[in-house]
């Protein structure tokens, strides 16, 4: 049996690990968010490492406010990497594992193929920077392994597919960019991959490798192609104006480019990724139930 520690576990990934640790047994989870452990209390965390002694950590905890976070510097690296380093300050003598989860947004998006681990990091926003010292910071402990996916979405939270289906319902006109190209990833997908890393690992099935991995759905499409996808699976017959970046006024700069491949992980933990349309599928499935 393992202990598991999740970090942010209010968020889309933390929630859908909770639904995935279902068909694990034999483990023991502990799910914590800012409200039952803030990782940005160095001592706070301290004491709770010290004494539940988890034998893995996935943190999901982060500050995700793209636009937001070119006013809020501080706080987006208080959050996204200073709090990394509290993590890895109580672990790093020890064998704990950690699975920190990164971003897309650490390039710049000047590629013209999909990027891999070894690409170098150019990120354009205070996000992407905040991100981005997360991971160095991560991978100071032996044991770390940095998973960097991209456009999140699952049936909880706030994401782009519930914010397309709620502008579908009103009477304005929806504009979405379509010079923005990257992978939607069902946070269901990459919480069920995490937990089959763990048990491969604990199992003895497969070989833990740290360092950094890319995590997204199979394929690739613009925001604009994102949105009529989901809108078509939904039957909702609405019409979409695409637009470019600089028309849309984003405050934080975005990647035009951010296409991960996965090779390295699909080979080193045996993972089969779904497409993108297959896993939208399913999501849409389950928020028209609700």
């Amino acid at each position: 049996m393992s202990v598991i520690l999740i970090t942010g576990a209010m968020g889309q990934l933390g929630n859908e690990l909770k639904i995935a640790a279902k068909k694990h047994f034999g483990n023991d989870f502990i799910f914590t968010d800012f409200d039952t452990l803030d990782i940005t209390d160095g001592d706070l965390l301290h004491d709770f490492i010290k004494r539940r002694k988890p034998d893995w950590i996935i943190n999901c905890a982060a500050y995700n406010f793209v636009d937001k976070a070119e006013s809020e510097h501080e706080k987006a690296h208080m959050i996204n990497g200073l709090a990394v380093r509290n993590i890895i300050s109580v672990i790093r003598d020890s064998p704990c594992r950690l699975i920190h989860i990164s971003t897309d947004y650490v390039f710049d998006g000047k590629s013209s193929v999909p990027y891999r681990e070894s690409d170098k990091p150019n990120p354009l926003s205070v996000y992407g920077n905040s991100k981005l010292e997360g991971e160095r910071f991560a991978l100071v402990h032996p044991h770390s392994l940095v998973i960097r996916t991209s456009w999140l979405y699952s049936s909880y939270g706030h994401n782009f597919v519930k914010t397309i289906l709620r502008l579908a319902a009103g009477d304005d006109q929806l504009k979405v960019v379509d010079d923005q190209v990257g992978s939607p990833t069902y946070a269901a997908d990459l919480a069920h991959s995490i937990l089959d890393i763990i048990a491969g690992v604990n199992s003895h099935q497969i070989a833990f490798n740290a360092g950094i991995y890319h995590f997204s759905n199979e394929g690739s499409c613009s925001w604009y192609e994102f949105a009529t996808a989901i809108l078509e699976e939904a039957h909702i017959n609405k019409s979409i104006t695409p637009v470019k970046m600089a028309q849309y006024g984003a405050v934080a700069v975005r990647p035009a480019y951010s296409v991960l491949n996965k090779s390295k992980i699909t080979d080193n933990y045996r993972l089969a990724i779904p497409h993108w349309r297959t896993s939208l599928s399913k999501c849409m499935k389950l928020l028209v139930k609700e």
